[in-house]
């Protein structure tokens, strides 16, 4: 090699450096046009560069292939460079040369090697920032994540351009239902095509992420709200392109508009807004779609209050038992009762629903759970010791349970700790939302009835897929939710009526035990006898009473019930 080849070469090399080497706003153009300068001085036929996510990809051939350079003549592949980053990605340069063409000396060819290395080093560093931003800022299915959601808002407070955007959260409605009638497979494309239209409604003027699972977030300028709103309230999404079937999808919807005297100072700013609303859209209420009002922000307090007060309520006994009985109607006789949780602080009781959705809001209610068994089973054996009258309690469980594969060892240690007959002892179980949950609920009813210990399914009829809920599940006992109750004015035809006859039925059908819940009135236990449910609990009989109150009613052991 010459030396005038020889500066020409360096000449060219540091066109092909400097173009590389400016940082954010290197041109991918100038660069190609020196890699085309240099496969020129070099007389190839063709330059190429291969870049593989992982060894495996490389194996299958799934990667993404650049041609820098081709001059369309034949040529063969003359030299390869292949490199393995610390992150298993695979970078290779290839240069072609036609079989004809002038030899190089071994000179020439160690130029063309620092010719290659350097390119190989530049997409190394380049394609890997890409992947890096792909697995940073998006999901494995390709959706951009709650991250890429953080950092566009922090990007429209740096512009100063929050107010006049609006944030939504939303969470897609009965998709357990729709996997199950159309399969994972074809709701997945539903569900890609459901967010494709809002994509396309928002354009550049927004995004919409992904926050996992069925739940998505965007934000977005607020003059498209309406044509967003009208998506997320409902509409027909293709879910089988070939034949052009459609299913109904529609959203539960958390809405927050920014308007100038919005301060934001972080993320969770925005978050902490579209959270509650959307929690108050999934109530049940009529309104899909809720709007984010300052009543939630006081909300909002009092839940970091209540959050912040638990542990050490918790460990300063602040949680009691009330116990509301359990009376055979035929008899009068006290047959059981549920445990209650009544926070008294202050002298005050503190309502249930003021802190029982807060603690569900994450495992917090899992301890007060276990609390609340331990100290069952406490008394239990108290009134066991005492030779005192003893009935089987009932303990409710949260679903936030279901995710606890030890839940099992964790119900029995606390039942065996005070030696309590496991006959004693009803854990009560709402009903499932999903098909995931019911699977664990199946798991665990199954395995305390090995271990002797009553089961119920509480708010029966509330749920997802009831009637597969006792097909599938060994309960013990059925509570009849208050809502199939019938009331004073219903007739032996009214809907309530008729699904209350029929509910009992199939319980006693089943062998189960069948309690009423919410009983009120004389009329009501006269249904319930008419119908054969054996069992009641409500105010007719008692409200939840404190433990001195109900050890009272445990000795005398009857109620007056009328004929």
């Amino acid at each position: 090699m010459t030396n005038e080849r020889t500066f020409e070469f360096y000449k060219l090399f540091e066109e092909l450096i400097r173009s590389m080497t400016r940082g954010s706003t290197y041109d991918e153009d100038e660069i190609l046009a020196n890699v085309e300068k240099l496969a020129v001085f070099f007389r190839l036929t063709k330059a190429t560069s291969e870049f593989y996510r992982t060894v495996a990809d490389e194996k299958a051939g799934k990667g993404d292939i650049k041609v820098g350079y081709d001059n369309g003549k034949h040529g063969e592949l003359f030299m390869s460079m292949r490199v393995v980053t610390k992150s298993m990605a695979v970078v290779k340069c290839n240069a072609y040369r036609a079989p004809d063409e002038v030899p190089m000396d071994d000179v020439e060819k160690d130029k063309l090697k620092i010719a290659m290395d350097s390119v190989l080093s530049f997409i190394s560093r380049h394609r890997l920032e890409g992947v890096v931003e792909k697995f940073v800022f998006f999901d494995d299915t390709g959706y951009p994540n709650v991250r890429s959601f953080l950092r566009y808002l922090e990007i429209l407070k740096k512009k100063n351009a929050l107010a006049g955007c609006t944030a939504v959260y939303f969470n897609l409605r009965h998709l357990t239902l729709i996997n199950r009638d159309i399969g994972r497979g074809a709701a997945d494309i539903a569900i890609h095509n459901y967010f494709n239209m809002i994509k396309d409604i928002i354009g550049e003027k927004g995004i919409i992420c992904r926050v996992g699972g069925d739940n998505f977030v965007g934000v977005f300028d607020d003059s498209l709200l309406n044509d967003v709103l009208g998506i997320l309230s409902g509409t027909p999404v293709i879910y089988e392109p070939n034949s052009g079937k459609r299913i109904m999808l529609s959203a539960n919807t958390g809405v927050f508009r920014m308007t100038q005297d919005f301060t934001f100072d972080a993320p969770g700013d925005v978050m902490d807004r579209i959270l509650p609303a959307l929690q108050a859209a999934k109530m049940g209420g009529k309104d899909s779609v809720v709007f984010y009002d300052d009543s939630m922000e006081v909300s909002r307090e009092k839940r970091m209050e209540i959050q912040k007060l638990f542990p050490k309520a918790l460990e300063n006994k602040e949680f009691k038992v009330f116990y509301q009985p359990k009376i055979d109607i035929a008899t009068g006789k006290l047959v059981g009762a549920e445990a209650l949780c009544r926070w008294i602080r202050d002298g005050r009781i503190v309502p249930p629903m003021e802190f029982i959705p807060v603690l569900e809001q994450n495992t917090d209610i899992c301890q007060l759970d276990f609390y609340m068994l331990d100290s069952v089973c406490a008394d239990i054996r108290r009134w066991l010791d005492e030779g005192g009258n003893v009935v089987r309690i009932s303990v409710n469980l949260s679903r936030k349970h279901m995710m606890d594969v030890d839940l099992l060892d964790h119900i029995m240690n606390i039942v065996d700790k005070h030696n309590v007959p496991h006959e004693y002892i009803e854990i009560e179980l709402t009903e499932t939302t999903t098909d995931v949950e019911f699977r664990d609920l199946k798991r665990v009813v199954s395995g305390l009835q090995q271990q002797g210990i009553y089961t119920s399914v509480d708010d029966f009829g509330m749920g997802y897929s009831s009637l597969n809920l006792l097909r599938e599940i060994p309960w013990n006992v059925l509570k009849v939710d208050r809502c199939f109750l019938p009331v004073d004015s219903d007739d032996s035809t009214s809907s309530r009526t008729v699904m209350f006859k029929y509910v009992v039925a199939m319980a006693k059908e089943l062998g189960l035990e069948c309690i009423a819940e919410g009983v009120e009135t004389q009329n009501q236990v006269k249904i319930l006898r008419d119908n054969n449910c054996l069992y009641a609990q409500g105010f007719l009989f008692d409200k939840p009473l404190p433990l001195a109150d109900f050890e009272e009613r445990l000795k005398s052991g009857n109620y007056d019930v009328e004929a």
